[in-house]
């Protein structure tokens, strides 16, 4: 297994992560036999970075159950996180983490993420509640070992969260279809030039990049090396970078683990040559060429004035073309934050035409949104979400 370094903990991190969101099911129930026969084979071979939360349904007490069951929770590195979608005031900090405790069956978390920060008011609003004084609580006994965030926003709102607290990791999407999207390439670039780990999530989209893509996108990989699976280019992608810490993947067959791990052994920073980037530069020509709106992710449309995610709402609308609806809404939600009080959806936009203005491929971008809001906010969508924030009293 290859390995890369915590410059801060000095810690030694698996280049393939664990992600276990995605744990084998059976009716429903996450089949514990399955599970537990992956996690165990990834530990003897060297995975040693495990990525669960608390609204995984039953991920942390599986993950918990079994490094507890095979007494190997001191091979493990647990990351886990704080549900910020849940949080209501500073008293559902100690709430939640004393929960998560023990679902994992551990009186310690090596890497704790503020959970889905998509902007720095939401982190503003943590502050004035105590969030740091309980950061800093929680290392000083030993029970948080390294405190990060994961991010879905925009760009400049990454940047601005960057700079707001003294980080010690931090969790972004990126893999080749859109290396502009969310954070992006100079995210991933600001966040290693702060000397932190940089975790990738999504580096497979949730797996449309390894059994998702268009036939003619297969054609070119397959040419260009039939012994390297789809899902392995893209994660040779990630692993390209030397930015780039950890890539998780979420594992749920023995051949995704098996792949997965033939690839992280010997995909190390560079590795890529000139002609296996054009490569990627083909098969993403073709993803291109299914996108609907031709924005580039460049961000000089960001920050709207209204909050209003434009990259993130364009990206998310392409992919429900190009991947189909259901991942386009994923990152849609995950890119507007409809629950959050600051929304970041089309439907905030107000048309003042500031984003046109600086746009350099002038794109018609109020028009655009109204496309993206008619598909991505029907009306059943706009219903869900005023129940939801009225349940979780978003103000």
């Amino acid at each position: 297994m290859q390995y890369r370094l915590d410059k801060i903990s000095g810690n030694r991190l698996s280049a393939l992560g664990f992600g276990c969101m995605r744990f084998p099911r059976n009716a429903g129930r996450i089949d514990m036999k399955k599970t537990e026969s992956l996690i165990m084979d990834a530990l003897t071979r060297g995975v040693n970075y495990f990525d669960t939360a608390y609204i995984y349904p039953g991920s942390e007490e599986a993950l918990g159950a079994i490094l507890e069951k095979n007494s190997v929770r001191d091979k493990a590195f647990i990351a886990s996180k704080l549900p910020l979608i849940v949080i209501k005031s500073a008293a559902d900090f100690d709430k939640f983490f004393t929960k998560e405790l023990e679902r994992l069956r551990t009186d310690y978390i090596d890497y704790y993420l503020m959970h889905m920060l998509t902007n720095k008011a939401q982190w503003d609003k943590l502050c004035a509640w105590g969030i740091e004084a309980w950061i800093s609580e929680k290392k000083r006994s030993d029970k948080i070992r390294q405190i990060g965030f994961s991010f879905h926003g925009s760009q400049p709102e990454f940047l601005q969260i960057l700079d707001a607290f003294p980080w010690e990791f931090c969790q972004i999407q990126y893999n080749y279809s859109d290396e502009n999207f969310q954070a992006g390439k100079i995210g991933l670039k600001a966040a290693a030039a702060k000397g932190i780990p940089v975790i990738i999530m999504e580096p497979l989209l949730g797996g449309k990049l390894a059994t998702g893509l268009p036939e003619e996108a297969v054609k070119i990989f397959k040419k260009a090396n039939p012994s390297l699976s789809p899902a392995g280019w893209a994660l040779k992608w990630v692993w390209n970078h030397e930015e780039a810490t950890i890539a998780l993947s979420g594992m749920n067959t023995q051949a995704q683990l098996d792949d997965n791990i033939t690839v992280a052994e010997t995909a190390t920073p560079g590795c890529l040559d000139e002609a296996e980037l054009a490569v990627f530069a083909d098969a993403r020509a073709v993803l291109n060429a299914s996108y609907k709106i031709h924005c580039t992710g460049c961000n000089y449309c960001m920050p709207c004035p209204k909050g209003v995610n434009i990259p993130g709402c364009f990206a998310a609308y392409n992919t429900s073309f190009v991947m189909g609806f259901v991942q386009g809404m994923k990152q849609f939600v995950t890119s507007t934050t409809p629950t959050s009080p600051q929304r970041a959806s089309p439907s905030q936009c107000v048309q003042c035409g500031v984003c046109e203005r600086h746009c350099p491929q002038h794109l018609p971008i109020i028009q655009n949104l109204q496309l993206v809001r008619k598909k991505m906010e029907p009306g059943w969508f706009r219903i869900l979400i005023a129940v939801t924030r009225r349940f979780l009293k978003v103000e």
